[in-house]
């Protein structure tokens, strides 16, 4: 009897594994649309530690070109020399995500100021919309040199290149250059157009993350999720208003991985900040300073100081509205029809005490 067992089990044994049957092209074909549609790091991590052959393909040039910008959200405290790697195999497979991921990591966490900015510039000529403005930021800080390293004219046609694939802090920084004359002709009517344009896509993208909202309990269709997105922005479905410069709250959009990395690394290592150097006050940014006082400050009050006009435009309709000062006083700008209670930014001079929040 237990003979008999045996020879069941090597006859089992002996079938042939249906999965080494497959052929590789189907295969990396399974893993290079899983790679692009990974929710989070894990999910692809998974597949490497599955089997041998497996890893093998999960690592072959296709897939790993291919491989989403969530497969890269590791978190700033996992950081490790394998994580690295596997961001520098996706850069050598072309990868426009590892480019842009790894190039903000190297520049603005590891200090390695060449790389970094390369890595970017080569996203940027794949038009990686988040590399062009990142590099646009850049060049209207000077960040990585000295005040004079500035390029305002470089940064505003960056800023228009990224404009152009749809970037709405770009379209947004690229309006108040604009109506500023920052780094290109004085063009009000031309930059308010543009803040339109930065508003309405905005706009939309609210609208859409919001329609695909369902209740539990009951099934709407699509103008009914229509109307209910249009009443949690307190406003009639006949004429949703524009948001952030124009007065209308929409929930947040989703942040970057690689921001949401910069923001953990920093404030999980106070010491790799310098003495006086700051991270950019919008939270969704992360940005710190390569220099003091390289950012810029709100003019108004002067506590909070930001990368670029777009994050101080994103900040002030998130929560430096009702901090910047009282509340009737902002409410006063409004009506005496100013930027929309926005202040404006200054820079801080060499050798100025300004008290910014720690």
């Amino acid at each position: 009897m237990v003979t008999a067992q045996r020879k069941r089990l090597r006859k089992i044994s002996e079938k042939p594994d249906l999965f080494d049957q497959l052929p590789d092209d189907l295969v990396l074909y399974i893993l290079f649309k899983l790679s692009s549609s990974a929710s989070c790091p894990s999910d692809f991590i998974n597949i490497l530690i599955t089997c041998k052959r497996l890893k093998q393909l999960a690592l072959d040039p296709l897939v790993l070109s291919k491989v989403g910008v969530k497969t890269f959200a590791v978190k700033a405290e996992r950081w490790s020399d394998s994580a690295h790697q596997f961001l520098k195999q996706c850069v050598n497979a072309g990868n426009r995500e590892a480019l842009y991921t790894l190039g903000m990591i190297r520049f603005y966490c590891l200090q390695n100021r060449g790389s970094g900015a390369s890595l970017m510039a080569k996203a940027a000529i794949k038009s990686h919309a988040s590399a062009l403005y990142s590099l646009a930021v850049i060049q209207f800080n000077g960040s990585g040199g000295s005040k004079n390293d500035k390029n305002l004219r470089a940064g505003v046609a960056l800023c228009a290149r990224a404009a152009v694939l749809g970037h709405i802090d770009a379209l947004r920084e690229l309006g108040h250059c604009l109506q500023d004359g920052y780094g290109v002709p004085q063009d009000i009517v031309q930059g308010r157009r543009f803040l339109v344009q930065a508003n309405a896509k905005e706009l939309a993208l609210s609208l859409r993350s919001m329609l695909t909202w369902k209740p539990q309990q009951q099934h709407v269709d699509e103008q009914q999720n229509l109307h209910y997105a249009c009443s949690v922005m307190g406003t009639a479905i006949t004429g949703c208003p524009l948001l952030s410069d124009f007065g209308c709250n929409v929930p947040a959009r989703e942040v970057h991985p690689v921001n949401e990395f910069l923001k953990e690394w920093f404030e999980s290592r106070p010491g790799m900040l310098d003495h006086g150097l700051r991270l950019c006050s919008h939270s969704g940014c992360g940005r710190p300073e390569t220099r003091p006082r390289e950012f810029r400050r709100c003019s108004v009050c002067g506590t909070v100081n930001y990368c670029s006009r777009g994050c101080q435009a994103l900040d002030w309709k998130l929560r430096h509205k009702v901090e910047c000062v009282p509340m009737e006083q902002w409410q006063g700008v409004l009506e005496d029809g100013g930027d929309n209670g926005i202040g404006g930014m200054v820079e801080i001079e060499e050798g100025e005490d300004v008290a910014l929040v720690e």
